[in-house]
């Protein structure tokens, strides 16, 4: 949770106590299946007695565990992300097109949404391949190094984009990771100008991937699709020239699925609520 996150719910029909326990779950997502409670202090930007509250909290609830003074995540943590599944029906509505994308070119495809400075899995589909890396429903990356993040981060407003670069980390995952933020302002300028996006090797080594928009019935992306393919393969025009035409034709599906189910819709928006910010800075003004 960023911190125009975390400022969005101080208000008095918020409860912070929630707020920092969901910070803190979701800083493991960062710091690693294990931390001490001066790592999760850290990445949570709370004071430590307020981080061991909310630790000793979610560990009474069965959430996390203590093992040698470092905190870990229980699999009671799995029924979360699960009940998002089943009650955004995931698995009947969105996992069909991914599907035939993999039968007709094989390796991946996933879906994906933009929070603050991440991208989320919200379906993924794929052919087992050797150790190439995998994702799953639930696993986070940093958006500005995949595709998926660069074509969300294009379809966002100039305003939206300098708060996201103001607080985004940029570290390099591999040698052709690209870190500089003019340079990326450049590449998301002509993502957003193609209308769609491709990434080599950024990520991890051996990955190729292309990325279109998924956009709700007002117009606006609320999701990316994207297809992958390993780079010893596969360059980035052979995967635009042999998939493109097929993810926009999936996408346009996707767009006509999300349409139909408002529940879904709203389900695959990760930005806080508009009317309880609105009515937060009402109350500050």
């Amino acid at each position: 949770m960023s911190r125009g996150t975390a400022a969005a719910v101080r208000d008095r029909e918020t409860v912070a106590g929630l707020s920092r326990g969901l910070r803190v779950l979701e800083a493991f997502n960062e710091g690693g299946a294990q931390m001490t409670l001066s790592e999760v202090a850290r990445l949570t930007m709370l004071s430590p007695a307020a981080a061991r509250r909310s630790l000793r909290t979610l560990a009474a609830l069965g959430y996390v565990r203590n093992v040698d003074r470092h905190y870990l995540l229980s699999a009671r943590v799995l029924s979360l992300g699960s009940a998002y599944l089943r009650s955004a029906d995931i698995e009947s509505l969105l996992m069909p097109e991914l599907r035939r994308l993999v039968d007709m070119f094989g390796d991946t495809a996933g879906i994906a949404v933009l929070a603050d400075t991440n991208i989320i899995y919200v379906a993924h589909h794929c052919v087992p391949r050797g150790l190439r890396p995998v994702a799953a429903a639930g696993v986070t990356y940093d958006a500005y190094a995949t595709s998926l993040g660069r074509m969300l981060l294009a379809s966002l407003s100039e305003p939206e984009l300098d708060k996201y670069f103001a607080s985004a980390r940029f570290e390099k995952f591999t040698k052709f990771t690209e870190t500089n933020p003019k340079r990326l302002r450049t590449i998301l300028r002509q993502v957003r100008k193609d209308g769609y996006a491709t990434i080599v090797d950024q990520l991890f080594y051996g990955v190729t991937s292309l990325t279109v928009p998924i956009v709700d019935p007002a117009g606006r992306t609320i999701a990316a699709l994207n297809t992958s393919a390993y780079t010893g393969q596969m360059t980035a025009e052979a995967l635009i020239k042999s998939r493109l035409s097929q993810l926009r034709k999936s996408a346009i599906e996707l767009q006509r699925i999300i349409g139909s189910h408002p529940a879904l819709q709203q389900a695959l928006r990760t930005a806080p609520e508009q009317k309880l910010v609105a009515e937060t800075q009402r109350k500050r003004a």
